[in-house]
């Protein structure tokens, strides 16, 4: 499997926990969500209305070799919230190649089908799906 060494960082984390430990380390990483930049306003933002709760999702490929990716989740939403943050620590600032080689399914290593409806779990990879898409 191809991936950034960040995103695989993040999948090895989510191996090592068991069951709950698993929603407890998603839980922390929506609390770690990055802000939106200042010139930024969900508004300009793109909505992923597969997710279960409103997601917004900018993609800045102007530099090609190190793409930004911002989201936008409320602090209601934790499940999504965490699917953003494991997106943002894992392939933020990656160039548009290896972002485009990470499987569609990736998220699949995370562990979290037992834990989390597959209908949430879709969100992450419409959100990857998006973010592909404008880098092709």
């Amino acid at each position: 499997m191809t991936m950034p060494a960040a995103l695989a960082e993040v999948v090895s984390e989510f191996q090592e926990m068991q069951g709950q430990e698993k929603l407890a380390l998603l839980l922390e990483f929506a609390g770690e969500l990055p802000q939106l930049p200042a010139d930024l306003e969900e508004a300009a933002m793109e909505p992923v209305p597969e997710c279960q709760s409103p997601l917004f999702l900018h993609v800045d490929a102007a530099d090609r070799d190190h793409v930004r990716l911002y989201f936008s989740a409320p602090a209601e939403a934790p499940t999504t919230r965490g699917f953003a943050a494991i997106l943002a620590a894992g392939l933020d600032e990656q160039s548009a190649d290896d972002i485009l080689a990470v499987p569609d399914d990736f998220y699949s290593d995370l562990g979290l089908a037992a834990l989390i409806s597959p209908l949430r779990l879709r969100g992450m990879s419409a959100m990857l799906a998006r973010i592909k898409r404008h880098l092709r």
